[in-house]
């Protein structure tokens, strides 16, 4: 007996094979790229979403940055990373940005003096250092009890260059304060220092005190220190500052009086051995943070940023003498290590503009959003490797597989059983 299909039969079988195929789909897809980020078969991971082998996608790979504990990927021979106490530390190569070594990298963390980095990143550009200024009453208001001053004087005319002295030798909050006023005022230089922050992918920093002062909810990390303290070193006035060791600031009348800088790493006060090749950056210091430190160093034409947060053992110089042997292991471990991410990782980048022809696809831009998602990576050391495909999956394709099959056999039935001459 030959049956015969008519073509509304066989659409009819069609779309049940579909629907059962659409039905289980998404459960397949589901299954083998549902790891959570940074675990095998993961976004960016090898199998995952953005990784060798599997689908493309237009986010960026969360960072191993994000996971706790000490994050290397050594080659064999490379030197051992150092035991330090610190909280959170990064060593970093200032030229290209990658991150050579990490630990607890974006831990958000009280940044004290170390913030005004940042505070410089966003002020210097707009306050050219030739500025003369008398000072007022009202621009002093507000300095917190205990804070570092320089010693600006109300009534006094500065030029802008003497704030910036006071600022990175001495971390004069007066002299932050005056800046600030001149910037169109405390809580504006804060806004624009956040807006600053997340430009330059710094997605960690919450600034609330353009000083660096503790405040409840002031915040920093490790990783965005090191930006803002790359970012610095492109900026001439910025690395002129940060690698003063002494200056002369001006007093009431024709004299002045002798400032040092306070980075003991620059200077070799108070017992500090100095670092060869130290180039500045900025130190810090309250009672909430901790000491905390970014330093910059440079060595056979290699600069690397390293910063230190909040050393757990030793003295009040103890954030020195981790950020050297931190140094010391980066220039050494140079070209022996591969990047466990990098300082451009975040950074917004500018939308393409529409050009004459086709071109390379567009770097993705992170967000926030993006960052994030990483801060939920499982806490591991060692690289992920994806898993091969296992019984689920195996188990849904033979599931989608049947499904279709029966709604086959299912109107091959009904159509035999149709009566004769219909």
């Amino acid at each position: 007996m030959t049956i015969g299909f008519s073509s509304r039969v066989a659409a009819t079988a069609c779309a049940f094979c579909v629907a059962g195929v659409l039905a289980l789909g998404p459960a397949v897809a589901a299954a083998s790229a549902g790891a959570d980020p940074g675990t095998p078969g993961g976004p960016g991971e090898p199998g995952g979403p953005g990784g060798p082998g599997g689908p493309q996608v237009t986010a960026p790979r969360p960072s191993v940055l994000y996971r706790s504990g000490t994050q290397v990927r050594p080659h064999r021979g490379a030197p051992e990373v150092p035991d330090v106490s610190a909280l959170s530390w990064v060593v970093s190569d200032a030229q290209t940005g990658e991150v050579l070594a990490a630990s607890n990298a974006h831990r958000r963390l009280p940044p004290a003096s170390t913030l005004k980095t940042l505070f410089a990143l966003t002020v210097l550009p707009v306050l050219p250092g030739e500025i003369r200024h008398r000072v007022s009453e009202e621009e002093l208001m507000g300095i917190g009890p205990g804070s570092s001053l320089v010693g600006v004087a109300e009534g006094h005319t500065y030029q802008v260059a003497d704030l910036w002295r006071g600022v990175f030798l001495n971390s004069g909050n007066d002299a932050v304060h005056v800046l600030a006023a001149l910037n169109g005022g405390w809580h504006a230089t804060a806004t624009g220092m956040q807006a600053k922050a997340r430009s330059l992918g710094a997605l960690d920093t919450h600034v609330l005190s353009p000083d660096g002062y503790d405040t409840p909810g002031q915040v920093s990390s490790a990783y965005d220190l090191a930006v803002f303290g790359r970012a610095g070193l492109r900026n001439a006035d910025f690395a002129r500052y940060c690698g003063t060791a002494e200056a002369d600031f001006p007093a009431d009348g024709d004299w002045s009086y002798e400032i040092a800088n306070t980075n003991r790493l620059l200077t070799g006060a108070d017992g500090v051995e100095p670092y060869p090749g130290l180039i500045g950056i900025k130190n810090g210091y309250t009672s909430n943070a901790g000491n905390t430190l970014v330093a910059a160093a440079r060595h056979g034409g290699r600069t690397l940023v390293v910063t230190v947060m909040n050393p757990q053992a030793g003295g009040g110089f103890e954030v020195y003498e981790e950020a050297r042997e931190l140094l010391d292991w980066g220039f050494a471990a140079a070209g022996r290590v591969d990047p466990v991410g990098s300082l451009d990782a975040l950074r917004v980048r500018p939308s393409p503009q529409p050009g004459p022809g086709p071109g390379p696809e567009p770097e993705p831009v992170p967000t926030a959003a993006s960052a994030s998602a990483g801060a939920t990576v499982a806490v591991a050391v060692a690289v992920a490797v994806a898993d091969p495909p296992g019984w689920p999956e195996a188990a849904l394709i033979a599931g989608a597989a049947a499904l279709g099959g029966a709604a086959v056999a299912l109107v091959l039935r009904l159509v035999c059983r149709r009566p004769a001459g219909r």
